[in-house]
């Protein structure tokens, strides 16, 4: 028995020496698997596969196995993920959608020493303001960025010249000329519209409709985060302008259609006028080359009274890693997000999306790339989306109070009336 003891003792002290000597460092030099998931995109996936490549021969130990969903699937499909506790190591969706994750501390904050940061303050001025203001929390950052976008309008100038109107000077600067420039790029047979002058991008209210009640001074809570506000003037005039603009005002435009940024591209004389991101120029490319030379950007209109300058939300794409992985896993993971965020000027230039670090904007690529002024000084007065675990509800309820007064005729006091009890009974939840 006593040797049965000291044989137990012996190997009780082995595996505690063993456990002291497995610093970090020999840990994350052993086999390290990374699970990735991410939204669809034919253009950016060929280049992250070989920035992957790139990473994989640099760190052999590291093995990167990637896997997409569309864009609207992929939200759900994590949020399944970490409800089951088998979420992937890395990944990304919109910034409304992954807020829930930061304040739930399902993600880690960037990992500092890895990125070769001194703080998330000094991080932070290596980019342009906005940058960081869907992953800051509480002091840190949570994640890094794959794209910070924003939308403008996309002009096709054949349709203006048709129509005797001149793209360089007649594209409309309000929301009030909207609606005479969208007029006379509109054709209908009978009371169906064979080509839109102009469309919103439905369902993305956070991003292009929520900012034109910004404009007006309207917000969607009270300041102080406890109550809806979207029964204010400012939100009254915008559901108006929806109204007028729809199927039951003047006839240019509805939720109903196909998105009209969808159809731009093939210059098939169904849309004049849409709302889309740089990256949508590289599409054009990408599917439709003979068309480039006839498209033109101009910035987010403001409304004549608007008491803000803003034009859409920036959004963001942010690379998250999963709090739950080891801590190995955990750095691998916040070293290959770091390669692909550091190769922002290929992002650029091959599809059209912007890490806006200030080391990107001096570049010759930003300087020679179509319409990214455009964008980027239409980002310089704009706010970030609205970032709140309803998020994603909110806006639910938005796109409810948008077609009440465009499809239904309801009258947008009482939209709005509605809209506020619904958000209401959201944040008492």
């Amino acid at each position: 028995m006593k040797f049965l003891s000291t044989v137990l003792v012996i190997t009780m002290l082995l595996a505690g020496a063993a456990l002291v000597l497995a610093t970090p460092q020999q840990e994350a030099a052993g086999p390290v698997e990374l699970m990735y998931w991410t939204h669809e995109d034919p253009n950016r996936t060929a280049l992250e596969e070989k920035l992957i490549a790139e990473f994989q021969g640099q760190n052999p130990n590291v093995t990167v196995v990637r896997e997409t969903a569309p864009s609207t699937p992929i939200i759900e499909k994590i949020l399944t993920a970490f409800a089951a506790r088998n979420a992937p190591d890395i990944f990304n969706i919109g910034a409304e959608n992954e807020w829930q994750y930061i304040v739930g501390e399902r993600v880690a904050p960037v990992d500092l020493e890895v990125v070769g940061y001194s703080s998330y303050k000094t991080m932070q001025d290596d980019y342009l303001p906005v940058t960081f203001n869907g992953a800051l929390y509480e002091g840190k950052i949570y994640g890094l960025p794959m794209e910070i976008t924003n939308w403008c309008i996309y002009v096709n100038n054949k349709y203006y010249r048709e129509v005797g109107l001149d793209p360089a000077t007649d594209y409309p600067k309000t929301w009030e000329q909207m609606l005479d420039v969208a007029e006379k790029l509109t054709i209908r047979e009978g009371e169906v519209i064979t080509r839109r002058g102009f469309d919103f991008r439905y369902p993305y209210y956070l991003n292009f409709f929520v900012p034109m009640a910004n404009q007006l001074g309207g917000t969607v809570l009270t300041a102080d985060g406890k109550s809806a506000a979207v029964d204010s003037a400012a939100w009254i005039k915008v559901l108006q302008y929806m109204a007028d603009f729809g199927p039951n005002g003047r006839n240019l435009g509805s939720p109903t259609y196909t998105n009209a940024r969808r159809t731009f591209n093939r210059d098939d004389n169904s849309v004049a006028m849409c709302i889309s991101g740089l990256y949508q120029y590289d599409r054009i490319k990408a599917e439709n080359e003979p068309f480039l030379p006839y498209v033109s950007v101009v910035p987010y209109p403001r409304f004549q009274n608007a008491v803000n300058d803003n034009g859409t939300a920036v959004y963001g794409h942010y690379y998250m890693v999963n709090a739950s992985s080891s801590p190995a896993v955990r750095k691998a993971a916040w070293k290959l997000t770091w390669y692909f965020s550091n190769h922002e000027e290929e992002f650029l230039d091959q599809i059209g999306l912007t890490i806006p670090s200030k080391k990107l904007l001096d570049t010759a690529i930003y300087k020679n790339k179509k319409f990214a002024d455009v964008f980027i000084d239409d980002m310089a007065t704009a706010d970030f989306i609205m970032v709140h675990e309803s998020g994603p509800k909110f806006e639910d309820v938005i796109e409810e109070m948008v077609q009440d007064v465009m499809l239904s005729n309801v009258a947008p006091a009482e939209a709005a009336r509605k809209g506020k009890v619904k958000i209401n009974d959201i944040l008492s939840q």
